[in-house]
């Protein structure tokens, strides 16, 4: 076969491989499109002041989503606070003391499971190692998100701080900074923008869950700030209310998922930013 067949061929393949990932592109973002549509024809309906004032309502009443979006900010709050500073330090370890140990390695293959691990098997877990102990809470669902959370911070701190140039860290220890310090003062601030990033998308993956959110929080219809109790939160209501029949709990479901969309739009955005900028002051 002569090289012009040869080309020839190779034009004609990259012409259908170049068709057939537009057609799967716009294939899936019409799919997307149908969806968010969908979304905000049903929910921006239910989108009012008494959404945000009103607590859950009973069945065929008037009411709000106040005390689940409370419930889900305490405990998205909390997983926060305690998966993050696990996970940056856990990433740390991995890329400054773990890359020449088998140690390392088991940890990024364990890290690795969790991160893929099916949240309700999460949920499962912290039932019967918290909530058994303890009973439904707060801080139950707060220790199910966290375990979401930590895999996310892990591979996000390992990938940023492996991303920082050898020449900063040789520079500052040729100095006599000890290796803690180096890690706090040079390490950190490089990354700083990388791992806010996958905090962010920690927090906006961990929003939306609902079922380690079942077996931990277990729900309340009412108003509480005792985060050792039962307590509402967003995704849980709009499992409970989108399968029921009556049609004001539909409204609020469905509003629900417009106001969590959209906070997980501006998160991730937020995080894009992050990214901006830290690309920008580098250049």
């Amino acid at each position: 076969m002569s090289s012009a067949a040869i080309y020839a061929r190779r034009r004609v393949v990259n012409a259908v491989a170049i068709f057939v990932s537009c057609i799967t592109a716009l294939f899936g973002l019409a799919f997307l499109a149908w969806i968010l549509w969908t979304l905000v024809a049903k929910g921006i309906a239910g989108v009012n002041l008494d959404l945000f004032t009103q607590n859950t309502p009973p069945p065929m009443q008037e009411g709000g989503l106040r005390n689940a979006f409370f419930g889900s900010a305490v405990m998205c709050v909390l997983a926060i606070a305690i998966g993050a500073p696990l996970g940056v330090l856990a990433g740390t370890w991995l890329a400054e003391y773990g890359n020449a140990r088998k140690a390392g390695t088991v940890v990024r293959f364990v890290n690795d499971i969790l991160l893929s691990a099916p949240s309700i098997v999460l949920g499962l877990f912290v039932y019967a190692m918290v909530v058994s102990v303890i009973g439904f809470s707060a801080l139950a669902g707060a220790i199910s998100l966290a375990f979401i959370v930590l895999p996310v911070v892990v591979r996000t701190t390992d990938e940023m701080l492996r991303l920082v140039p050898a020449q900063m860290r040789e520079a500052a220890l040729s100095l006599g900074i000890p290796q803690w310090k180096v890690i706090m003062q040079v390490l950190y601030r490089s990354a700083s923008a990388g791992i806010v990033t996958g905090i962010l998308l920690a927090l906006a993956r961990i929003s939306g869950e609902t079922a380690p959110l079942l077996f931990t929080a277990f729900g309340n219809q009412f108003w509480s700030t005792n985060i050792f109790r039962p307590m509402a939160s967003v995704p849980v209501v709009m499992n409970q209310f989108a399968g029921s029949p009556y049609e004001t709990w539909q409204t609020l479901a469905w509003a629900g998922a417009l106001v969590l969309t959209v906070f997980v739009l501006l998160v991730s955005l937020g995080a894009r930013f992050f990214l901006l900028r830290n690309r920008i002051s580098n250049d």
